[in-house]
């Protein structure tokens, strides 16, 4: 019976050690995924807009999208609530309404910002204008609202995201367009993505 009690509390042990084992590396990864998340690594391209480009961003074959992008050596730390905010206030000050939150445009801007973020750079629109062909699950919402696409690039803060759509003609329209009525902006890194609708 003394042997049955010892090979028992030798499993136990065995099986403790594994549990604390476990807990200690869920606890360390975690760390670093936080701490990683946060801090995240800003990849910034510098891109000139030229003034033969269209400005506006938009799904309509024919108008060729721009964006903006500023090289900076600062982390960026803001969100998209928070660039949501400046954005709105923003558009306030132009006397225009501010916008609207749509869950389905907050599909498009998650999905854009993730694929921006796993590139490491802006992509000219170009993921935006696949999406209505790539994600038969996202079509309707283009079939049903005019949706246009805003990026920025190297921000260090929202309010420096919204001086470098309100420093071009295209981008302003953003702030300053009452069209627009409804949209989802989503921020990570020095990447803004803005997504409207009317």
């Amino acid at each position: 019976m003394n042997k049955f009690i010892k090979i028992i509390l030798k499993v136990l042990n065995v099986f403790l050690l594994s549990i604390t084992f476990l807990v200690i590396a869920f606890t360390v990864f975690l760390t670093g995924y936080v701490k990683g998340y946060n801090n995240g690594q800003i990849v910034i391209q510098e891109e000139k807009v030229s003034s033969t480009t269209r400005p506006l961003a938009t799904i309509v074959p024919s108008i060729k999208p721009t964006y903006i992008s500023k090289t900076t050596s600062k982390p960026a730390y803001f969100s998209g609530p928070q660039l949501w905010e400046a954005v709105n206030k923003r558009r306030v000050e132009f006397g225009v309404n501010p916008l609207k939150q749509k869950d389905e445009l907050c599909t498009i801007a998650s999905i854009r910002l993730n694929q921006l973020l796993e590139l490491g750079k802006l992509d000219g629109h170009e993921g935006f204008g696949k999406l209505p062909t790539d994600r038969a699950d996202l079509k309707w919402i283009f079939d049903q609202y005019n949706v246009f696409e805003f990026l920025v690039s190297g921000a260090t803060s929202p309010q420096n995201a919204v001086d470098l759509w309100e420093n071009t003609l295209g981008h302003k329209k953003l702030l300053s367009g009452g069209e627009y009525s409804w949209g989802c902006i989503y921020a990570q890194s020095g990447f803004g993505v803005a997504i409207v609708a009317y």
